[in-house]
């Protein structure tokens, strides 16, 4: 496990450090990226600076994001592959072209009446090794394009199943039509396929309407800086 940055005032950002950021709902990961590395040109007065991130988070996504400078930037694919934990809520009737709340709506359906126990149960058979279709709209390569741009283009786009892993996945609250649960999985896990997934099965449709990342492997989001904090300390030293 890599140490992160504890302390802005006392990091070594040029040569290398880890921050743990806390990524603002509308955001994409690299407007992250580009706001760090900014900051950092202008306090240090440097050209340019390395600096990346670990695992996008979509732009409606909030939560953690493992940001990398300097040199530790080579260490990025030491944390790509790490499990992730997440919260997000799902909303039953409504599916959209992109599994989330930013995509068109295509469908809208009553809810039919469902129990709690219901949707524990059908959310257990989620558990484990599963086969999985990532979203028409993601950033997975095809014939060197990312689906998302195919997808935008007008073009169909087929996705093919991968191996996902889900090590627990929880209901914390179910009012009709939004449920919410909690979700520890492995990497290339999506979300937004788990709730299309789910509305599937229930015979409505659904979308995640929104989502949290709470943890990276054993980094948390308890241990993050939000952008506005990691800016205001710049004009504190």
């Amino acid at each position: 496990m890599l140490p992160f940055v504890t302390s802005i005032h006392d990091a070594d950002f040029i040569g290398g450090s880890l921050l743990l950021v806390d990524k603002p709902k509308g955001w994409t990961s690299f407007d992250v990226v580009n706001k760090v590395r900014g900051l950092l040109r202008k306090k240090y007065n440097v050209k340019n600076i390395k600096v990346g991130h670990s695992g996008t988070l979509d732009p409606m996504a909030t939560g953690l994001l493992l940001i990398c400078t300097g040199k530790w930037t080579k260490e990025l694919h030491h944390l790509t592959g790490l499990d992730k934990k997440y919260q997000g809520q799902i909303t039953l009737g409504i599916e959209t072209a992109t599994y989330d709340a930013e995509g068109e709506v295509i469908s809208t359906i009553p809810v039919p009446t469902i129990a709690k126990s219901e949707v524990e149960d059908l959310l257990k058979k989620f558990n484990g090794e599963i086969d999985q279709y990532p979203p028409a709209y993601s950033a997975i390569k095809k014939d060197g394009k990312k689906l998302y741009e195919l997808a935008r283009a007008g073009k169909e786009v087929k996705t093919e199943a991968r191996k996902v892993i889900v090590y627990d996945i929880q209901l914390l609250s179910f009012n009709t039509p939004i449920l919410e649960i909690s979700v520890h999985c492995g990497s290339g896990f999506y979300v937004r396929s788990l709730a299309h997934d789910i509305g599937s099965a229930i015979g409505c449709g659904a979308h995640l309407s929104s989502l949290r990342r709470t943890s990276i492997g054993k980094y948390s989001i308890e241990n993050a800086v939000t952008v506005e904090q990691f800016e205001g300390s710049f004009s504190n030293f």
